[in-house]
């Protein structure tokens, strides 16, 4: 059973997005996750549409007259998916715990004595550093710290560590801890300005995976689901699912277990299913357009000298400027290279080389923009 703490002391990081998405992803690949709320203000379970009666107060307190264990408050999300609610009385736990000895170890004596079966088990935790994230850091095998890329949160990160170290000076209990880089919006250079500087800040304790804006994610909140129940398709799906796989790699490295077969993305379900009688004639409509466009669009090479660089980018008008695995452009010696077929046509692009953004140096056609930078220009004749 694998605990895992998500925490940031700053609100609107995107911790509770994460934690309801992250459970969701990792119930996708067929493990049993168990997602607890020690939030008061209880995002994750209203974010899941989940109503209770009992709580996660009700297993943690001594004063309730509703003593509960936790296998008694869980409540199904999905299939290996399940949910311990939190509600609003839980910001009253922290002084009830005010004198108590062990107080910080009071979720960590739940769990020794609960045994659900469950592969994982993730704790979303209030965007404070009071006694119920103290519990979190106490009961986790390893947090998960997701931040948005800006000035606030890497100031929040080096607040929290030192939480983390005092944790394991006083309590004997040395926890590990991966940075999730969150809400990244790759149009900016602000964005990957302040992305190197978390990297060179905490490099090896970072995930591979980055989580872009996506409006998706929001929608999904507002009506109560989670990514893959509300947009399976969408860059926030993609996002989370790929690093419920980081996370299941890491943990099987750690186990010696080499190689497990992906699970697949979930069917449509509900009311998207009446209409998978319309898709083969949609297919084969958008397969005629496909090949009635194809002609007119011609192949484009596009390529730049940085032998130093460990990622290079191209972005422009052509994709929405956006840089992402398809915009990711091939190593050859020491050129960057990318091919793209592009309809008649200006376009404005730049290179991307480390979050660093350039102009075409082989290229003098070039442009201002509204930055006062200069864009290359490539025009593409009918």
């Amino acid at each position: 059973m694998r605990i895992i703490s998500i925490i940031n002391q700053k609100g609107g990081c995107g911790k509770t997005t994460t934690a309801v998405n992250l459970a969701a992803c990792l119930a996708q690949n067929k493990k049993k996750v168990l997602l607890i709320d020690i939030d008061p203000q209880a995002h994750a379970t209203y974010g899941l549409n989940i109503k209770a009666e009992l709580s996660i107060y009700d297993v943690l307190s001594k004063l309730t007259h509703k003593k509960a264990k936790l296998e008694d408050i869980i409540k199904k999300v999905d299939t290996y998916f399940d949910i311990a609610p939190s509600s609003i009385i839980l910001s009253t736990l922290e002084q009830e715990l005010a004198g108590e000895i062990g107080r910080e170890s009071r979720l960590w004596d739940v769990f020794n004595n609960f045994s659900g079966g469950y592969d994982y088990i993730l704790i979303d935790c209030p965007p404070n550093l009071g006694i119920l994230t103290i519990n979190a850091i106490r009961a986790a095998q390893s947090i998960i710290i997701p931040v948005e890329a800006s000035r606030f949160s890497l100031e929040g990160l080096s607040q929290l560590n030192e939480i983390m170290k005092l944790v394991a000076e006083r309590l004997d209990h040395h926890v590990d801890f991966k940075v999730l880089v969150v809400n990244f919006d790759s149009r900016l250079m602000h964005s990957f300005r302040m992305l190197d500087e978390i990297k060179a800040d905490f490099k090896e304790k970072m995930f591979d995976t980055i989580v872009h804006v996506n409006v998706r994610i929001k929608e999904a909140q507002n009506q109560g689901q989670h990514i893959l129940k509300y947009d399976k398709y969408c860059r926030g799906a993609k996002d989370y699912y790929s690093l419920s796989r980081e996370i299941i790699t890491i943990d099987n490295k750690k186990m010696g277990i080499t190689f497990e077969e992906p699970a697949e993305m979930p069917a449509i379900k509900s009311e998207e299913t009446p209409r998978a009688g319309i898709m083969p004639v949609l297919k084969e409509k958008m397969d005629k357009k496909i090949r009635e466009e194809l002609p007119k669009l011609s192949e484009v090479k596009f390529s730049i000298s940085a032998p130093e660089a460990a990622d290079v980018y191209i972005a422009g008008e052509f994709n929405n400027w956006k840089t992402d695995n398809d915009s990711r452009m091939i190593k050859k010696d020491n050129l960057w290279e990318k091919r793209l077929s592009l309809a008649p046509g200006t376009y404005r692009y730049r290179f991307v080389m480390d979050g660093n953004w350039v102009d075409d140096p082989g290229n003098p056609k070039k442009e201002k923009n509204p930055f006062g930078q200069l864009d290359s220009l490539v025009e593409i004749s009918k």
